[in-house]
């Protein structure tokens, strides 16, 4: 057909955002983060993901092989990659090697796979295998370092390594001298301790914001997150719905009790919620497409976050406040899409 005017057969949008290239953003956005882990923890972080990313392309193979669909044209899409990644900005440098063998087994295999394949799975599939490993391995994700600033003992490189694989520590130095707890792990115990929030953020682990290192780093992950909003990646609504929600809610119980309850700013600045606000609740696959079912399911993430970091056996609630919305996530969509003109 000649005419430039004329209406051919669909698909009539296009766009640059294909899944590769959506992926490559994600993957941009998540480096300044990434290096202000190594900066804060050291290099093995970048063993983590090391190793998650092998896991998680080995079992995307496998899947694709047994699936009998084009391996090239699905691993290209780097979706696997950002998988892994996001797994391993979630665990402890000195995380044993086969948590990420379990972890991405479920993330790959059982999450994404068995539910279709990508765009077909219900659940994010990192934080399905974040919280099966942490569910299951308790011990085994909470052996975090401390920053190199407050740390009592440097572990160099081959120390890391020979931790993750023997899971064998320097002989001459205590283990609770290598280790340390996080923040969130911190506020937990000093309140079962009846400690009062004053006396817990005066120990060294805390910043201006909230944890000591994980201030910055949530800060480079917001930076990262509005790199993808600008690129049209993701919708603000979600991560600008969680923050607010999580601020307000927290403001609730705060103003309740100061000396009782995690503050707004620490809520924010500790632990993984600029991660799960930017890079996992902004999942369209596990999430909600419409405007305001976007809204509903980031109040809900923030809402489940906080209450479990307040009430919770576990520190921080991010991974679960997702899942559980990813669950809801359908009945919200099928509640908030406007009906078809003529639709009953």
């Amino acid at each position: 057909m000649n005419n430039p005017k004329a209406t051919t057969h669909a698909p009539h949008i296009h766009t640059k955002n294909s899944v590769r290239n959506v992926m490559l953003h994600v993957l941009l956005a998540l480096i300044p983060a990434i290096i202000a882990y190594v900066y804060f923890f050291g290099f093995g972080i970048v063993l983590q993901i090391t190793l998650s990313v092998f896991f998680a392309l080995l079992f995307e193979i496998i899947s694709l092989k047994l699936l009998k669909k084009p391996v090239g044209l699905f691993i290209s899409d780097l979706s696997a990659v950002v998988t892994g990644i996001l797994f391993a900005l979630c665990i402890s440098p000195l995380a044993p090697w086969w948590i990420s063998l379990i972890a991405m087994f479920f993330a790959i295999v059982v999450a994404k796979h068995l539910y279709g394949g990508l765009g077909q799975n219900i659940f994010n599939p990192a934080m399905v295998g974040f919280a099966v490993v942490l569910i299951s391995f308790p011990q085994s994700m909470s052996m975090w370092l401390a920053p190199h600033s407050i740390a009592l003992y440097d572990m160099s490189f081959s120390e890391v390594l020979s931790a993750v694989f023997t899971q064998s520590f320097p002989a001459n130095v205590e283990f609770d001298t290598l280790t340390q707890a996080t923040p969130l792990d911190s506020i937990k115990n000093g309140l079962r301790q009846e400690l009062t929030m004053t006396e817990i953020s005066a120990q060294p682990e805390f910043g201006k914001l909230g944890g000591l290192a994980w201030e910055w780093i949530s800060s480079l992950y917001i930076l990262g997150g509005v790199f993808l909003i600008l690129k049209n990646i993701i919708s603000w609504r979600v991560p600008t719905t969680i923050i607010i929600a999580t601020v307000l809610f927290a403001l609730s119980f705060y103003l309740y009790n100061p000396d009782g309850y995690i503050s707004p700013l620490q809520h924010l600045f500790t632990g993984g919620l600029m991660l799960g606000a930017f890079f996992i609740a902004t999942d369209p696959t596990s999430g909600c497409s419409s405007p305001k079912g976007q809204i509903i399911f980031a109040i809900g993430v923030a809402v489940m976050t906080v209450l479990i970091r307040e009430f919770g056996n576990f520190p921080d609630g991010v991974a679960f406040g997702v899942l559980l919305m990813n669950l809801s996530a359908p009945l919200i969509d099928r509640l908030t899409i406007p009906k078809a003109y003529g639709q009953k």
